[in-house]
């Protein structure tokens, strides 16, 4: 009886040790770099000890609380509104149909955005599959903000992917456009994740900090740094994140991806701005978690520090990934922007609405 009773517990104990292996090896977790891709990685300023670092120092966490009282503060704690209760309005604009002589960008939710700039149809950060995560069952979109699905992408000439978190790459997506895409542009690392998902490498494009690329027909491409870090499994930083500048023929775009507020965004307006819009992170922050993501008077902040002529706040209205309301994002940065007073303009699209860059007017969707 002794020996069977050892015997249970020996299954039980190696069933505890395979599965968390066996989930971190299913294919949505992607794959480490290896090869001449981690020896480009090794070889980065940004990359040591054995992990990317940002420029300031960025701890995780700001508060006295230990990992675990953090997150059951996060998931357990107070949370109040953080779904909407009725379905968000939304619009949805064909992507395929838009004239080819107007610039446009039409909002998806969260970070997902679509561009056409000077005849180019652009795709940033896309997580078209309805969640963020890696089930299914997790962080589900509100209802109302799933208008866009892969089946509406069409053909794309660069898609743009500033970092590797699940609610800015995701595996069902990518494994469903990657055959409209003509080019990726990415951080380093990155790559080994969508060419394990059957992504094509002559398309795949890693930056460091500081690198520049010209493009095609007039557009060149800029890695600027952010402020963040990244991860699918539970090694952190093996991948770079990276900001974007993007210039065309008449237009010049900040993609500001994911990230806390720091001395950065000053060096970018310096360097290239003024910009003629900004997209920034405004959402998904806890002053637990300050230096990696930005507070809505950071994002008004940061938008003068980059010489924005116009800013549209991202990274909410879709997933809640914090505990504030899901409105109180576009609220407050609506308030910090009207007291304020910046030479730029605020823009605020609801999901789906056309939005031609140069001569937009949005309203506050969000009202009841």
């Amino acid at each position: 009886m002794k020996r069977k009773n050892m015997g249970i517990f020996a299954v039980v104990l190696l069933t505890l040790v395979m599965l968390p292996l066996a989930i971190l090896n299913l294919p949505q977790f992607g794959k480490p770099a290896k090869g001449e891709r981690l020896r480009r990685i090794e070889a980065s300023l940004q990359y040591s000890q054995g992990s990317f670092k940002n420029i300031s120092e960025t701890p995780s966490f700001t508060s006295d609380d230990n990992v675990f009282t953090t997150f059951w503060k996060m998931f357990f704690g107070r949370r109040e509104r953080l779904r909407p209760e009725h379905q968000l309005p939304s619009t949805k604009t064909e992507l395929s149909t838009l004239p080819a002589e107007q610039n446009y960008l039409i909002w998806m939710g969260h970070s997902s955005y679509f561009m056409q700039l000077d005849g180019k149809k652009i795709l940033v950060d896309p997580v078209l599959s309805g969640y963020a995560s890696p089930f299914s069952m997790l962080i589900k979109a509100f209802e109302g903000s799933s208008e866009y699905t892969s089946d509406d992408i069409p053909e794309i000439d660069y898609l743009i992917i500033t970092h590797d978190h699940w609610d800015h790459l995701d595996m069902h997506t990518i494994r469903d456009i990657h055959t409209r895409v003509k080019q990726i542009y990415t951080g380093l690392g990155v790559g080994a994740h969508l060419e394990h998902w059957g992504v094509d490498a002559a398309k795949i494009n890693e930056f460091d900090w500081n690198d520049s690329l010209f493009l095609n027909d007039g557009f060149q491409l800029h890695a600027t740094p952010a402020r963040h870090f990244s991860g699918r499994g539970l090694k952190r930083n093996q991948t770079l994140w990276v900001s974007f500048v993007l210039q065309t023929p008449s237009l010049k775009i900040f993609i500001g991806g994911d990230g806390g507020y720091d001395r950065h965004f000053t060096d970018i307006g310096e360097k290239f701005g003024p910009f003629d819009l900004v997209l920034l992170e405004a959402g998904q922050y806890d002053k637990r978690w300050k230096y990696i993501h930005m507070h809505p008077e950071e994002v008004v902040q940061a938008a003068s520090d980059l010489k924005a002529r116009r800013l549209i706040p991202i990274h909410n209205s879709k997933f809640a990934l914090a505990a504030h309301a899901w409105d109180e994002p576009l609220i407050k940065i609506s308030e910090q922007y009207n007291q304020v007073r910046p030479d730029y303009e605020l823009l605020t699209p609801m999901i789906g609405e056309q939005l031609e860059i140069l001569n937009a007017r949005t309203s506050p969707w969000w009202n009841p």
